[in-house]
């Protein structure tokens, strides 16, 4: 039996939107992250990320934490402390690879 080809479609439809959700930005983007991740993150913990008014945001410092728990702090902000919401400038796929590339230690 010849199946409607809206069934064979929209399966295929929902995965390449499901691929392009979860795929991190591309290299221009993630230089421009680079450069906020620098420039603004390090204005408050400081350009080498070892702290300053924020704590510092090197790998050893960032390992035990949840992922989770890094990309709220960046989305949301933290109430009763200066560190700002960044939910509106940033997608959570872009607070998600920042998080990655602090974790690597990228850009230090």
């Amino acid at each position: 039996m010849k199946q409607p080809a809206c069934k064979l479609f929209v399966p295929a439809l929902f995965a390449w939107m499901a691929s392009v959700a979860c795929a991190g930005p591309d290299a221009a983007r993630q230089d421009e992250l680079l450069y906020l991740l620098e420039q603004d993150c390090g204005s408050c913990h400081g350009l080498t990320r070892k702290g300053g008014l924020g704590p510092p945001l090197l790998p050893e410092n960032l390992r035990d934490r949840p992922a989770s728990q890094l990309v709220a702090t960046v989305l949301d902000g933290r109430a009763g402390t200066p560190m700002p919401p960044w939910r509106g400038l940033l997608t959570e796929a872009e607070v998600q690879w920042l998080v990655e590339a602090l974790r690597r230690g990228e850009g230090l």
